[in-house]
C-alpha cells in the first residue's frame, strides 16, 4: 500500500489565517503529502474554497484537501468550483464529500432541512461527476433542476474523486454506492476494520469496487495527556470509549496506532493534534520526525 500522511488544520481555532500560508509552506518542505480544511459553518473553519485556492498558488506540490460539505449549495455553481481549482493546482484538488454537522445552528446556516441532508447528497453527487466528465445534463429531481447545463473547463483529474466519511449504516452503505473512498474519524482501528468490510460488502451489493488503496482516517493525536477540555469532548462525543485509544497521547503511542489502522488496512492518514501546539512550524518539523518515514 501507499502510505501518506496529510495534515488537517482546522481554522482560526488552530491559528490565524494570516499563518496560514506559512504552514502551507511548511508542510511542503517537509514532505507532507496535503493539506486538509474541514468545513464548518459557523465554527471559525477558513472556507475552503478560498483557502485551498491560496494554498495552491503558494506550494507546487502539495495536494489541497478539503471535507467539504454539499447540501445548500448548487451543484453546477459547484462543480465549476472544484473543476477549475483542479486545474489552477494542477490536478492537485482531493475531497471528502460530508454533510455537515448535526447541530441546530449549523444546518440552519447551511439552509436546508437536516432530514434532507444525506438524499441531497446522493442526487448530486452524480450530477457533479457527470459535469466534471463534459456532459450537458437536463436534470429534473427532488432538489434539483438543471437545463442543458454543462461547465468548461473540465477537470485535469479523470475522475475527479469524491471520497465519503461517517460510521452510520446509511453512510457506509452510500460510500459503497457511489463513493471513491471511506475515511472515518474518531474511531479505533477495530472499528475501521469493521467499517471496511461494510463498505466493501456494499460496493459488491452494488457491482462496484473499492481501491482498496482508498480507506484512510482522521487521526487525532497529542503530546502528552491531554486537557481536561480536550478529554470531556471526546467523552461527549465516543462516552463509550476512552479517549487515549481514539487520541494517542505519545510519540509511541501514534507509532502504534498507525501501525494498527495500516494492519486493519487504512493507508492514508490525516493527522490533526488535539491542542494547537505554542509553534507550528516546530510541531510540523516533530512530527515530520516522527511519521514521515512510514511514507512509501
Amino acid at each position: 500500500m501507499k502510505i501518506r500522511f496529510g495534515f488537517t488544520c482546522r481554522g482560526s481555532s488552530d491559528l490565524p489565517i494570516e499563518d496560514f500560508s506559512q504552514l502551507c509552506s511548511d508542510l511542503e518542505r517537509l514532505n507532507f503529502d496535503s493539506i486538509w480544511l474541514p468545513e464548518t459553518m459557523l465554527t471559525g473553519s477558513f472556507d475552503p474554497l478560498v483557502a485551498l485556492t491560496h494554498a495552491a498558488a503558494c506550494t507546487e506540490k502539495l495536494k489541497i484537501g478539503s471535507h467539504l460539505i454539499l447540501p445548500g449549495r448548487a451543484p453546477v455553481r459547484l462543480a465549476r468550483e472544484l473543476a477549475q481549482l483542479d486545474r489552477l493546482s494542477d490536478g492537485r484538488l482531493l475531497l471528502i464529500a460530508v454533510i455537515g454537522l448535526p447541530d441546530v445552528g449549523e444546518v440552519v446556516a447551511q439552509g436546508v432541512v437536516r432530514s434532507e441532508r444525506g438524499k441531497m447528497m446522493d442526487e448530486m453527487v452524480p450530477l457533479l461527476r457527470r459535469l466534471w466528465e463534459g456532459e450537458t445534463i437536463d436534470h429534473s429531481g427532488d432538489f434539483y433542476e438543471l437545463s442543458k447545463a454543462s461547465i468548461t473547463p473540465l477537470p485535469i483529474q479523470k475522475p475527479l474523486e469524491l471520497w465519503f466519511g461517517g460510521t452510520l449504516p446509511s453512510a457506509l452503505r452510500r460510500v459503497g454506492r457511489i463513493g471513491d473512498g471511506y475515511i472515518p474519524g474518531l474511531s479505533t482501528p477495530e472499528e475501521g476494520a469493521e467499517k471496511k468490510l461494510q463498505v466493501e460488502a456494499s460496493a459488491r451489493e452494488f457491482n462496484r469496487t473499492v481501491d482498496p488503496e482508498h480507506f484512510g482516517v482522521n487521526l487525532t493525536y497529542n503530546r502528552g495527556p491531554l486537557s481536561s477540555d480536550a478529554r470531556d469532548a471526546l467523552i461527549q462525543r465516543r462516552p463509550e470509549i476512552d479517549p487515549e485509544r481514539l487520541v494517542p497521547t505519545s510519540p509511541a503511542a501514534l507509532q502504534e496506532t498507525i501501525d494498527e489502522w495500516i494492519a486493519a488496512g487504512y493507508s492514508k492518514f490525516l493527522l490533526r493534534p488535539a491542542q494547537p501546539p505554542p509553534d507550528w512550524s516546530d510541531e510540523l518539523e516533530e512530527l515530520a520526525s516522527d511519521v514521515l518515514g512510514r511514507q512509501r
